[in-house]
């Protein structure tokens, strides 16, 4: 029995994964990852004590006793052994990638589905080469069906992830000005989300297209897909739909061989129309209702601070601050712009890993919320401020900075839209608004 087995069976006893102190559960397995600022291998004895059933440590200096297993290396070993229970699983397994919408559409897609099956979808943001084998390794034997997100900002990152969830459909919910540091400009994106459909075409699996997305369209082609299902507003497909209303939530009509229907949801912005459509697609594939179709949508409501639409005591806000890049922040800006509401407000913050693109992108987006009909911008971080004798608008250097101006300028019976990179942490600012 190799290794991987050996950890495998007492993965089986009690198939709980831990890779932090504060989270430790009874029997579980901890895994003392490595990062750049920590060794867990020196929280190892710590775990035992609070009720691991066994530590896997990489560092021979921490291993105190028969349940510490030595490991060469513990995130290889943790990715092996996802990758070995994923192959024990016999189920469809959706992969979802892309630069914008892949954790809205998962979530919507896991609304859906889980009207008729028992479906696992990847927890929060779980998407890189740590989160895609805790995913993996948290899919239960009862599960019918799971969706993976898969998240990168280099080439052959999602090749890899492939290799780890072994995806036996897929979509790329779509291309966008995102990570363009790492993948080295807008090919480099659709190369190295192409890396989905590289590996779909290899094992004769399935993709989900986006019609109405020529970039997509394109990269199906060039990867030589044949197994294609088609969804859009117009054209063949299995799913066909028309964008009703998006204000301020989206109402839309879908047709697929069983019928036309219409359904609500409780998402604002009409760029989130695209990835309904995808769930409804994926449902209309997996053979759902459409009861089924429309009561997982209706039954959906966002609360991961995108697209969330918020009632604060004085204002609405658009709470779509979990990220941000050039190609998400102009949707929410065009969104905005023709929403009613007597008094509009975007609070923006920086965009992140944009390389050499950065000053350009940001002066574009600080032009564009010029032109898009508010009646006040607030831009905050390093790289807009290094714009502000350029664009119009209120100007700071960092978010406290904006919550100091705010307390005393408060904002009332506004829209406000809030959005910005991660790394802004532009939450600190809503309990002001």
């Amino acid at each position: 029995m190799s290794q991987i087995q050996s950890i495998y069976q007492h993965y089986l006893s009690n198939p709980v994964i831990c890779t932090d102190t504060r989270n430790i559960s009874p029997g579980c397995l901890f895994f003392a990852l490595k990062g750049e600022n920590f060794d867990a291998n020196t929280f190892a004895e710590n775990a035992l004590n609070q009720g691991a059933a066994f530590v896997i440590i990489d560092n021979e200096a921490y291993h105190i006793n028969e349940s510490c297993i030595l490991v060469e290396d513990v995130l290889t070993t943790l990715q092996e052994l996802a990758r070995y229970h994923r192959t024990l699983l016999n189920i469809p397994v959706i992969g979802l990638t892309g630069s914008n919408g892949k954790t809205t559409t998962k979530e919507l897609i896991h609304a859906v589905l889980a009207e008729k099956y028992r479906t696992f979808a990847t927890k929060g943001n779980l998407n890189n080469h740590i989160g895609v084998p805790l995913s993996i390794l948290s899919i239960t034997k009862d599960t019918e069906i799971a969706v993976i997100e898969m998240g990168a900002n280099h080439q052959k990152e999602i090749e890899f992830l492939c290799s780890i969830a072994q995806p036996t459909h897929g979509m790329i919910t779509n291309i966008g000005m995102a990570h363009l540091d790492g993948f080295g400009g807008f090919e480099g994106v659709k190369k190295g989300k192409a890396e989905l459909f590289t590996y779909l075409k290899n094992i004769n699996g399935i993709s989900f297209i986006n019609r109405d997305n020529p970039h997509i369209v394109e990269m199906s082609k060039v990867a030589g897909l044949t197994n294609l299902v088609y969804y859009g507003t117009e054209g063949e497909n299995l799913v066909t739909g028309q964008l009703l209303k998006s204000d301020p939530l989206i109402e839309l009509r879908w047709e697929n061989k069983k019928g036309a229907y219409q359904v609500k949801a409780n998402l604002t912005g009409a760029y989130n129309f695209e990835n309904i459509l995808a769930a409804i697609t994926i449902a209309s594939f997996f053979d759902l209702s459409p009861a089924q179709i429309n009561k997982g949508l209706s039954g959906y409501y966002p609360n991961n601070n995108r697209s969330q639409l918020t009632k604060t005591e004085t204002n609405t806000v658009i709470c779509d601050f979990y990220n941000a890049n050039p190609s998400s922040m102009t949707a929410a800006l065009n969104n905005i712009s023709i929403l009613e509401a007597e008094h509009k407000v975007a609070i923006i913050g920086d965009m992140f890993e944009l390389g050499p693109e950065t000053e350009k992108q940001h002066h574009e987006i600080a032009a564009l919320a010029e032109k898009s009909g508010l009646n006040s911008i607030l831009l905050i971080g390093k790289h807009f401020y290094a714009l502000k004798d350029q664009h119009k608008g209120i100007f700071f250097q960092t978010p406290k900075d904006a919550a100091t101006w705010l307390e005393s300028h408060p904002i009332k019976d506004s829209l406000v839209l809030l959005k910005g990179s991660r790394g802004m942490a532009l939450e600190q600012l809503l309990p002001i608004l």
